[in-house]
């Protein structure tokens, strides 16, 4: 090849590569490269941050990122334009491109390394203890003898496990839905329920039905383990199962765009309107350390309508809101901090109340949580459980801890005794041969008593038995397919183990069999089968009853009504079901085969 040389007076970028050969860009070639690579940038930097979101502030990790994935962008757009793969004349030209990108990244990751540094735990070890404030509280009086109506008794697998069956309720559109995981256990109207969203069952479900929203959501008795399909009059076209323009983040994000979220809370309003609550963080120890929430959106997942309100009046401003979350208008909700959060945040408090080098060497009054966390409803709140121990020894508790999921409020209760797992241990040990899984347990007051409370599970995530466990002697178990026969146990285990306590356990049995009051708000259809099918949802059976003359099909399920296998077309039946049920499919309440003179005629 023909040596090309270059007039570097001109200030042409180029390098000799031989001692004769060099690459000469003309000026408007030059400058025509980097307009282009620029503009490539920009476009890839839009469609990166359209799906990325990040928030456009300082103290936001994945910001830095996303402005070093723009100058790796820049780098390889100038590479492709000269051709750089193929022509390695062109790589002095690339890299006298690539130095400003470079700066950049370096900046970034300078930037990165000294934020990090001003909030590390060794440097500000009291200031990561006092994100919380911990006060110390009176189990007697704070955690009250426990109405076993509020009593949460199932965990969230179990739960989601209902929910799922429960989804069978949709018949007339199950195949197009799925249950979401994104399940939040709230207070409803004083009871503890767990609430559930749908999501599309893939990407042509949702285009399919995205023009009207999710149908439905699902709430979990948490104490009856019965679960009820909640249909909505508008659907629920917010969500985190959308995409594109609806997809609840990005919502978020265009309108606030400075704000960092946390993950969403699905929760329903005491008059069942669906919401999400999505809760905004701060960072409050150096650039990066010290995660807090100080407030949150609360999105209309039917609307978009957004309101955004602060943990407390210092907050208001930094937010420009003026609710927070202890207005009378937001007390029905429950979780504006996560337990991921709330837990983390005691673990500093307990670690380096005493500062870092204690953490480490000394270890005087260390304490940590135990290894998982459980859901007390309280005062119409939502808390946190879980047990606190010495982290010189984690063979046993000395205490607990109740977090507020509202205001965060905290409370520790010195009570020493066994570890959670030894509890689950000891439930499942006493019924070994069924081979039941034992949820994470609650601490309750039974008369006097700190007592784990622990739901036992079979292998369908159906509770099948209570268990009650005495925190001081851990070897004081109760079991019992009933809750009054599980606290009758109890009181029978505490008494031959020389504790005297005063349990009224008709009172108990009462408030557990209680029925509940409701109104009535079914009919019914008679009428001859013109057509029955049937097919296999969510691992059940279910039947289709047509009646003659009329196009609505009634859905049943062969665990309801065993009988359904039996009917047949011309057979006369009455089927009940909810009066404002509309559809071509309506699930049936109940079924009932009216007999008729040829069948009798038939058994005689």
């Amino acid at each position: 090849m023909d040596p090309i040389h270059v007039d570097f007076t001109k200030g042409f970028p180029g390098k000799k590569s031989d001692g004769e050969n060099v690459v000469v860009i003309p000026p408007e070639k030059a400058t025509l490269k980097r307009v282009i690579a620029i503009i490539m940038t920009l476009v890839i930097g839009a469609i990166a941050y359209y799906f990325m979101l990040p928030a456009l502030n300082f103290k936001a990790t994945e910001l830095y990122i996303f402005f070093g994935l723009l100058c790796f962008v820049y780098i390889g757009v100038t590479m492709l334009l000269t051709k750089a793969f193929m022509k390695p004349e062109y790589a002095p030209y690339v890299r006298q491109r690539s130095k400003i990108p470079f700066i950049i990244i370096a900046a970034l990751i300078a930037v990165c390394i000294i934020g990090w540094l001003f909030g590390a735990v060794i440097f500000r070890a009291k200031a990561y203890s006092r994100i919380i404030t911990v006060e110390s509280g009176d189990f007697s009086e704070d955690v009250a003898n426990i109405d076993f109506s509020s009593v949460p008794r199932l965990d969230s697998d179990a739960a989601n496990a209902i929910a799922t069956r429960t989804l069978g309720d949709l018949s007339d559109m199950v195949s197009q839905f799925a249950i979401s995981y994104e399940s939040t256990q709230i207070n409803y109207k004083n009871l503890p329920v767990r609430v559930t969203p749908l999501e599309y069952g893939d990407i042509f479900k949702w285009f399919k039905n995205t023009k009207n929203g999710l149908p439905a959501y699902i709430i979990v008795d948490m104490t009856t383990q019965e679960g009820k399909l909640i249909r909505l009059e508008n659907g629920m076209k917010y969500s985190t199962a959308e995409h594109f323009s609806h997809f609840l983040m990005r919502v978020l994000r265009f309108k606030y765009p400075t704000y960092m979220f946390d993950s969403p809370n699905f929760e329903i309003n005491e008059e069942g309107k669906p919401f999400w609550i999505v809760p905004i963080i701060d960072k409050t120890i150096g650039l990066f350390g010290g995660t807090d929430v100080i407030g949150a959106a609360v999105v209309d997942a039917c609307t978009g309508e957004t309101a955004v309100i602060a943990t407390g009046d210092s907050s208001k401003a930094k937010l420009k809101t003026a609710y927070t979350v202890n207005d009378e208008q937001w007390q029905w909700i429950d979780r504006v901090y996560s337990a991921t959060l709330v837990n983390e945040q005691f673990n500093y408090y307990g670690r380096y109340s005493g500062g870092f080098f204690n953490s480490i060497f000394g270890q005087q009054d260390v304490k940590v949580t135990s290894a998982g966390y459980n859901y007390l409803a309280l005062n119409d709140d939502v808390y946190m459980y879980t047990g606190v121990t010495s982290v010189v020894s984690d063979q046993s508790i000395i205490g607990f801890t109740l977090i507020n999921q509202r205001t965060k409020e905290a409370k520790f209760y010195l009570v020493s005794g066994a570890l959670e797992t030894s509890a689950q241990t000891s439930a499942e040990g006493k019924v070994q041969q069924y081979e039941y899984t034992a949820t994470f347990p609650l601490l309750l007051n039974i008369s006097g008593e700190p007592t784990y409370f622990i739901a036992l599970k079979d292998s369908s995530s159906y509770v099948k038995m209570y268990s009650m466990v005495n925190v001081k002697q851990a070897t004081v178990v109760a079991i019992g397919a009933s809750l009054s026969e599980c606290l009758e146990n109890y009181a029978a285990e505490l008494k031959s183990n020389g504790i005297g306590v005063d349990i009224d356990v008709d009172a108990i049995s009462e408030s557990e069999n209680q029925p509940v009051q409701e109104e009535k708000t079914t009919t019914t259809i008679t009428g001859v089968i013109s057509d029955i099918r049937s097919q296999v949802v969510s691992g059940e059976t279910v039947y289709y009853i047509q009646i003659s003359s009329l196009d609505t099909y009634y859905s049943v399920k062969a665990s309801v009504y065993e009988q359904a296998v039996i009917l047949n077309k011309g057979d006369k039946v009455t089927i009940e079901y909810k009066k404002d049920a509309k559809g071509d499919i309506i699930t049936a309440v109940s079924v009932k085969l009216e007999k008729t003179k040829a069948k009798e005629k038939d058994k005689d």
